[in-house]
């Protein structure tokens, strides 16, 4: 890279909450995926819902020749598919239906619908609803109630009407599915990913905290460390919230099901809900869907969609995603330097939340751990240090000091090289790689060398060191040590 397009680099690299960019027809190519890193893009989310494992593993391979060549910790998410309920094949790709009259809905996915009856691509559509239950298509743009089930066929009464394609999605808000989570699609996908060291997994449709074990459970038997990303799309999943984000690794807000099956004016709400109890369990947390769409096909966002990054940042989103934006929209590169230079504006302004405390509970896991991790938080706000400087083996430390959202730097070194990447979806972390722990005065000193050569600290400089007295050891963080950089 030359000079200028390092200085780019260093400068997104400043911002603290991170961005994911969906890689899709209009980035898939090495220069675009290079341009988004170099402008702040910190995750490539792999939307499995689209291509093939063809197309997939293309731009895996893309990701990681730019991290290799670059120096990039860019790193991989795979977003599985889930039990998506669709629409079949309507003639003329689209029938028109009005409010009032009777639409009957077939598991017979060989029937070409029209404005008297469609099919549907869930075999238990018949078996889940109910009369009465509403049942939304289209992100929520047409509307019909169940009115009577009769074996395959569901007579449904149509309350908001209009044009109804082919292939549009289903939202079932009242019912129980009984879909699996993970589909035989879901599963051939996560075999490829796995196989191909995905460094996040996102399990869509999420009900309880059953569906994150089970996927916990086969990333285990594959013996991977890929971590897991619940996403928060279903009414279902509210009732078991708590259990889902201890479970999980991380969790998304996916608004664009999740505003449908619940209702707009809950969203907001339910948004800041989901984002502070995640914040209590150290588990970073994604706001994604629809936040800067107009640049689909325009070169600026609207005013409100620039105020709604905005806004997750300063609630503390530890990441804020673009999807069809970057994925297939016109602006694909515009659109990651727009959020970059939103999220830096507000993260250098007045406004922004940093310096974040906790009550912390007694006798709770690792609580010596916690209390030094955000003690050191604390001393590194009071005695105005440049960084908090911490060693991990598991991310615990990472995730941990970013719950407190310092306003120093988060530096974080590890010897497991697949970490680094990981920790790029952690607010503030910025890892490195450190490939032996020895002591602690040999390790703190190497540190203190590779932090002044990149540029991280600089002499006079104060930083607080946190790590474990035997590093190599099963123990957590249990050490605080101020480091100053000395002058000569």
């Amino acid at each position: 890279m030359d000079n200028q397009t390092i200085h780019l680099a260093m400068q997104a690299s400043l911002k603290r909450t991170k961005i994911i960019a969906t890689v899709g027809p209009a980035s898939n190519t090495k220069e675009m995926l290079l341009q988004f890193a170099i402008s702040g893009a910190n995750t490539f989310r792999l939307n499995f819902s689209h291509g093939t494992h063809a197309d997939h593993l293309k731009v895996i391979k893309l990701i990681r020749a730019i991290n290799k060549e670059s120096n990039f910790n860019v790193a991989t998410m795979q977003d599985l598919q889930g039990p998506k309920i669709r629409i079949g094949t309507v003639e003329n790709n689209g029938v028109e239906i009005v409010p009032g009259q009777e639409l009957i809905i077939t598991t017979d996915r060989n029937h070409i619908g029209t404005s008297e009856m469609v099919s549907t691509s869930y075999e238990g559509f018949a078996k889940d609803v109910k009369v009465d239950e509403k049942v939304l298509i289209d992100d929520g743009r047409l509307e019909v109630q169940v009115i009577k089930v009769d074996g395959s066929k569901v007579h449904t009464r149509v309350v908001h009407g209009g044009l109804l394609k082919s292939r549009k999605g289903m939202n079932l808000p009242d019912s129980k599915i009984s879909a699996p989570c993970l589909t035989e699609k879901d599963l051939e996908d996560l075999e490829f990913g796995l196989k191909n060291d995905v460094d996040w997994v996102a399990i869509s449709f999420v009900r309880s905290h059953r569906d994150i074990d089970y996927l916990r459970s086969i990333i285990k038997e594959h013996k991977k460390n890929t971590r897991i990303i619940a996403k928060i799309e279903r009414p279902e999943a509210l009732k078991d919230l708590d259990g889902i984000i201890d479970a999980t690794d991380a969790v998304m807000v996916a608004r664009g099901d999740l505003g449908v099956e619940t209702s707009l004016a809950e969203l907001p709400v339910l948004q800041k809900d989901i984002m502070k109890r995640c914040f209590q369990k150290a588990k970073p947390v994604i706001v994604a869907t629809q936040m800067l769409e107009s640049m689909v096909n325009n070169p600026i966002p609207t005013r409100a969609e620039a105020n709604d990054v905005a806004a997750a940042v300063m609630e503390g989103a530890d990441a804020v995603m673009l999807s069809e934006e970057s994925a297939a929209g016109k602006y694909p590169l515009q659109a990651v330097k727009t959020m970059n230079d939103i999220i830096r504006s507000i993260e250098l302004s007045p406004e922004m939340d940093y310096e974040r405390e906790f009550k912390l509970v007694p006798n709770s896991r690792y609580i010596i751990s916690k209390e030094v991790i955000q003690n050191a938080c604390i001393l590194a706000r009071a005695t105005k240090a440049k960084a908090i400087v911490g060693m991990t083996e598991s991310g615990f430390t990472a995730f941990h000091l970013a719950k407190h959202r310092p306003k120093c730097k988060i530096l974080i070194f590890t010897k497991d090289k697949g970490l680094l990447n990981t920790l790029n979806l952690v607010w503030g972390v910025k890892a490195f790689y450190l490939p032996k722990y020895e002591s602690i005065s040999k390790s703190l000193k190497l540190i203190e060398k590779l932090l002044i050569n990149e540029g991280c600290i600089d002499k006079g400089d104060l930083f607080i060191n946190i790590g474990s007295v035997k590093p190599n050891s099963n123990l957590k963080t249990n050490l605080i040590k101020i480091g100053y950089v000395d002058e000569d």
